[in-house]
């Protein structure tokens, strides 16, 4: 199961890579590959392109972005900075480690269905019900409702092909040989992408300090499985953050392209060699909120504390880091 849930992720990766133009200069041919690697793995290729497309067009904006959109102090019901005590971050954000694994585990496992299907972690100002299956989501375009519909075909198709094998093969090898790797893909998939682009020294941005560069830079490259994320995961994890800056750009430039973004970005540039599950565990107790005001935002803990701070000028007096 680990490996072939690996291989199945990597061929979701080339359906990514098709999503972006990035595998073929055909786009008939990018999108005839996508649709079926993708639908093969349950994400309904069209539409999640279409919402993937403005993430990169709008990433660690606060208004625009359109997943891992962090919660804000007031979202959680957390009092001010200023008159927050202990006790209001315990009631609100302290759990055991054995639930907060749980929690955990949950995430890893059910975070894209539920992203695609209810807008989790999404945009908070998109309307009830948001999601990429209905044609008429706020998502899309009036110009897209065909490219929505056919994905939801496509989906369908693999209502009916799962069925077909479990009558065919019967349940339990269905399950062994196809639920549990999607399963795997689903973990991957979130764990990766979590990893880039949430981490307490990553900021966020609201109104006229965000652009396209800034938000860019916000991403973290990660040392992901070592050989066994470069191989099967074709580096997808370890060279992101050009992939946010150039997001046609083939898989394979990653490593030298990275090279020169780092030459030219110098500081700016994110990257982490921490083990991959310790990062996990260490950005999911540290990234909880952000504050509600300011227009340069890092994550706090559950403490209600930060471990960057903006620069002085973007600063709000009442919520300066601890």
């Amino acid at each position: 199961w680990w490996f072939q849930g690996l291989i199945f992720t990597g061929i979701w990766v080339i359906g990514h890579e098709c999503g972006h133009g990035a595998f073929s200069d055909h786009k008939i041919v990018n999108d005839i590959l996508g649709f079926v690697t993708h639908t093969f793995l349950w994400t309904p290729y069209f539409s999640w392109k279409i919402s993937h497309h403005r993430h990169h067009s709008n990433h660690a904006s606060m208004e625009r972005d359109e997943v891992y959109v962090p919660k804000t102090r007031e979202d959680l019901g957390i009092p001010e900075a200023h008159v927050a005590t202990e006790i209001d971050y315990d009631e609100i954000l302290g759990d055991t480690p054995i639930y907060t694994l749980y929690m955990l585990i949950r995430q890893q496992v059910l975070a894209f269905p539920a992203y695609l299907l209810f807008n989790v972690s999404g945009q908070k100002n998109y309307p009830k019900w948001t999601n990429h299956f209905d044609p008429n989501s706020i998502l899309f375009t009036k110009a897209q409702r065909n490219a929505v519909i056919m994905s939801n075909i496509g989906i369908a198709a693999m209502v009916w092909g799962v069925s077909y094998s479990c009558s065919t093969y019967g349940v339990a090898d269905t399950i062994k040989y196809y639920a549990f790797p999607w399963l795997l893909v689903s973990h991957w998939f979130i764990m990766i992408t979590y990893l880039h682009h949430t981490d307490p020294t990553l900021p966020h941005y609201r109104g006229k300090e965000w652009n396209f560069q800034r938000g860019a830079a916000a991403t973290c490259d990660r040392d992901f499985l070592g050989w066994q994320g470069r191989f099967f995961l074709h580096d997808v994890a370890h060279y992101h953050v050009i992939h946010h800056f150039f997001p046609k750009m083939p898989f394979y430039h990653g490593p030298e392209a990275t090279q020169h973004l780092k030459a030219f970005i110098g500081d700016h540039y994110a990257y982490s060699d921490k083990h991959a599950f310790k990062a996990l565990w260490e950005s999911y107790n540290k990234c909880q909120f952000v504050e509600n005001e300011g227009d340069v935002l890092f994550y706090r803990d559950r403490k209600g504390q930060a471990v960057r701070r903006p620069a002085d000028q973007y600063r709000v007096p009442s919520t300066k880091a601890q």
